[in-house]
């Protein structure tokens, strides 16, 4: 510790009931943002059940371009359907029917929607209250390195859901709706609550964007010394089992969705190791350069 950090520590010492009073003061604009970034999610509540659903759009046209043709759905197509870089086939958009079986059904969904969206676009705000009540007590160093994780937790966390959204989703109900039966006075049709699939997608949405989270979390881990990129090299077999686990307990049964995920969580711990690599560099070139100072 040197002496300005030292300085710092006492300059922002305080007592215990101002520490509470600062607590209260950064749980207010927590809940204030939560609340009006609710309400605006709430106001717009239709228009992102139409975003979440446009996945499934894209699946049930190529499903049935398709079926018309008597092949099988061509995967690149739907990815490119999805991302708008492709049109929809011949014949225009294809029809989704959602049901809902309960008069306040669609009322508590817009509120599980608008809740979702409330949490990711007031996340900024409620890093930076976290980050202001703490802050006092690290030190520069510390301050320093606390930053980039609130900055590269929300980004981690969306590429996961962009992942769920633009690749797994799609997938997932294009398997869905091959699973439907259509024989002689035998049918049985994919017929969608949609408290179920809105259910389905931000449950993806939240596992991919909370596994998304293995480098940060890692990263932390070896910058706090519990962990070394020896220990993550010597258990990488262990910890592909444990993904392959994680990727079938919180995907749906299916093999090309579990792969969705595993595969990424496989190449994000070999970016862990690296990163807690680098650390590990890093903190040994300082040491050095210390001991040089002292002598």
């Amino acid at each position: 510790m040197t002496d300005r950090d030292e300085a710092e520590i006492e300059a922002s010492r305080a007592p215990l009931m101002e520490h509470l009073i600062e607590l209260r003061g950064r749980m207010i604009w927590s809940v204030v943002a939560f609340c009006l970034a609710f309400l605006l999610c709430f106001f717009f509540a239709a228009q992102l059940q139409v975003e979440l659903i446009k996945p499934f759009q894209a699946a049930a046209a190529v499903h049935a371009a398709a079926v018309a043709k008597g092949e099988h759905g061509n995967p690149l197509d739907l990815l490119a359907i999805t991302a708008g870089l492709k049109p929809f086939p011949p014949g225009g958009l294809a029809a989704v029917e959602l049901i809902a079986t309960a008069p306040l059904e669609q009322l508590f969904t817009k509120m599980k929607i608008a809740g979702f969206g409330a949490i990711v676009l007031a996340f900024p705000i409620l890093a930076y209250q976290l980050y202001a009540f703490v802050a006092p007590g690290l030190y520069r160093n510390e301050k320093g390195a606390f930053l980039p994780f609130l900055i590269a937790t929300p980004v981690m966390f969306f590429l996961g859901g962009a992942l769920v959204y633009f690749v797994m989703l799609p997938f997932v109900m294009l398997f869905s709706l091959s699973q439907q039966i259509s024989s002689e006075g035998i049918t049985v049709l994919l017929t969608t609550k949609i408290s179920d699939y809105l259910n389905l997608v931000t449950s993806l949405i939240l596992a991919f964007g909370l596994c998304f989270q293995l480098p940060v979390v890692t990263t932390l881990l070896g910058m706090a010394g519990l962990i070394s990129s020896k220990l993550m090299s010597e258990g990488r077999r262990y910890a592909i089992v444990a993904v392959v686990v994680l990727a079938a307990v919180v995907t749906p049964p299916d093999p090309i969705s579990q792969l969705m995920l595993a595969v990424p969580l496989v190449l994000l711990y070999e970016v862990s190791i690296w990163c807690v690599r680098l650390i590990e560099w890093r903190r040994k070139k300082d040491d050095n350069a210390e001991g040089l100072a002292a002598a």
